[in-house]
């Protein structure tokens, strides 16, 4: 486990952990079934957004402040997806499986989800929680990270997740401006939508695009207090 951390922090990946999937088999099968919630593990890794240019979202109207956060985005995406085939190559060669699972992966159009969820696979590693906003929040940096995970059965040593922090805190879900947010706190039994209107995100995106030539958003992300210190 030392030396694949060592590894990943060669890759400038930030956050490197492994989450026991066993805690949330049902949560994890649901979302991408038996074949997915074959691997009893998960190796997550996080890279942290530049502060610069996340502190300038509240220009929430300005083209190039939404360009330069996709740029941003996008960048570090691509950074991740390496560095988790990169990852999964070493626990190959070690003999064991290792599935990358890209950051931006979307196999369910009509739920909009990915094969499994990257935030819970960052929880159960002790990366962080998962705030109201449905992002996963942690203490060096709030949500300002972006995350991947590897599939494996690798029998790595697995962190603890960490309790809900956000306590009495609705700067997320104030801010919202399409409201998608309900400010209920994650509930694993619970579906998304309990606490996340994907869709009606998606659709204030695609107008902002329609508007303003870059339908990213991000205030979620800016609001949030937890590592920068607001």
């Amino acid at each position: 486990m030392a030396q694949l951390a060592d590894f990943a922090k060669g890759l400038d990946v930030d956050l490197f952990g492994a989450a026991d999937l066993s805690r949330a088999r049902d949560f994890v099968f649901r979302q991408g079934g038996e074949q997915i919630a074959g691997f009893p593990r998960a190796i997550s890794i996080g890279m942290r957004l530049l502060d610069a240019v996340v502190d300038e979202l509240k220009m929430h109207e300005e083209p190039s402040v939404l360009f330069a956060y996709r740029g941003l985005y996008n960048s570090v995406n691509a950074n991740l997806d390496r560095a988790a085939l990169l990852i999964a190559r070493k626990v190959q060669q070690a003999g064991f499986k290792a599935w990358p699972i890209s950051t931006t992966q979307t196999v369910n159009e009509r739920r909009l989800e990915g094969a499994i969820s990257h935030k819970l696979a960052a929880h159960l590693a002790g990366h962080g929680w998962i705030g109201k906003s449905c992002l996963l929040v942690t203490p060096e940096c709030g949500p300002r990270v972006r995350l991947a995970t590897i599939l494996t059965n690798a029998p790595l040593q697995t962190g603890k997740p960490m309790p809900d922090n956000c306590k009495e805190c609705r700067k997320c879900v104030d801010i919202c401006p399409p409201n998608a947010f309900t400010g209920r706190p994650f509930d694993p039994s619970e579906p998304r939508d309990a606490r996340f209107r994907a869709h009606v995100c998606r659709d204030y995106t695609r107008r902002r695009k329609e508007l303003l030539g870059e339908g990213i958003c991000g205030l979620c992300v800016y609001i949030c207090p937890h590592g920068t210190g607001k």
